[in-house]
C-alpha cells in the first residue's frame, strides 16, 4: 500500500474556522475555540493515551483512533510548534507546548526560516526543523515514516499550503455545532467557484456524538492533467 499524507481529525466550527484569533501562550487555539475540540477530549482513545478515565466509547472514539492509526511521522508550522517567533533563542529552551513526553512518539518535522538542531524528547518524539519549505518536509517526513503514513498536524497556514499544492491523500474534517465569528478559516482561498476543494471528492459523512465527520479523497487528474502547485 501506498503512503499517504493524511489530515485526520481536524476540527472546524459551523462558519469554518478551525482556531480563533489572538492566538497566544494563554489562547494557543485562539479566544474562543476551545469547544472545537471537546469531542476529542470526550473519546476513550484520547483518554487512554493521556492516563484519564471515565471517557466514552462510540462512533467519534472510533475516528480519533483512526487518527494515529498507521502514523510513522508528522509535519506541522512553527505556529503549532509554539508561540515563539524569529531567530531561536541561543538556549532554545521552547521544545512545543506538550511537555517532555509530546504524544507523538514519532519523528516530527517543523517547518520553519530558522535553522535548529533536532529536539529529542521522551516516547520516541523528534523535532526535526526544515527550512526548505513544504517539498523538503514531505520528502523527510516520508523517509522517516517508514512505510507508514504522515500526518498533517498543522497550524492552518501549514495545511492550506499543502492542499493548494494537492499533496494530501485523505482529509478527516470534523464539523462542531459551534460558530466562532472570527479567527483563521480552513478554505479561505482553497475552495473552489462551485465550493469544492480542488483535486479532492467527498467519500463520506457520519454523524458523530459531538461532531459531523467528513472525509475526502484526492480525486484522480482528468485527462491526464496533473495538479499545479
Amino acid at each position: 500500500m501506498n503512503q499517504m499524507l493524511r489530515i485526520d481529525g481536524f476540527s472546524m466550527s459551523l462558519d469554518g474556522y478551525g482556531a480563533g484569533p489572538d492566538q497566544s501562550l494563554a489562547n494557543p487555539l485562539g479566544v474562543g475555540a476551545e469547544p472545537l475540540h471537546d469531542w476529542i477530549f470526550a473519546t476513550r482513545t484520547f483518554a487512554d493515551r493521556f492516563g484519564m478515565d471515565g471517557r466514552g466509547e462510540g462512533i467519534d472514539d472510533g475516528f480519533v483512533r483512526a487518527q494515529f492509526t498507521d502514523i510513522g511521522a508528522s509535519i506541522m508550522g512553527r505556529n503549532m510548534f509554539g508561540p515563539v517567533r524569529g531567530p531561536w533563542a541561543g538556549e532554545e529552551t521552547w521544545n512545543g507546548w506538550w511537555g517532555e513526553d509530546p504524544p507523538y512518539h514519532h519523528p516530527v518535522f517543523v517547518l520553519t526560516n530558522h535553522p535548529r538542531e533536532p529536539v529529542e524528547m521522551d516516547g520516541g518524539t523528534t523535532f526535526h526543523f526544515v527550512t526548505g519549505g513544504i517539498e523538503e518536509a514531505r520528502q523527510r517526513a516520508l523517509a522517516a515514516a517508514e512505510g507508514k503514513d504522515v500526518w498533517i498536524g498543522g497550524g492552518i497556514s501549514t495545511i492550506r499550503q499543502y492542499l493548494r499544492a494537492g499533496l494530501i491523500d485523505r482529509i478527516h474534517l470534523a464539523v462542531i455545532p459551534t460558530l466562532l465569528g472570527s479567527g483563521e478559516r480552513l478554505l479561505d482561498d482553497i475552495a473552489g467557484p462551485d465550493g469544492s476543494i480542488p483535486y479532492y471528492e467527498p467519500t463520506g459523512m457520519t454523524a458523530g456524538e459531538n461532531a459531523v465527520h467528513i472525509q475526502l479523497a484526492k480525486a484522480e487528474p482528468e485527462h491526464g492533467q496533473q495538479p499545479s502547485a
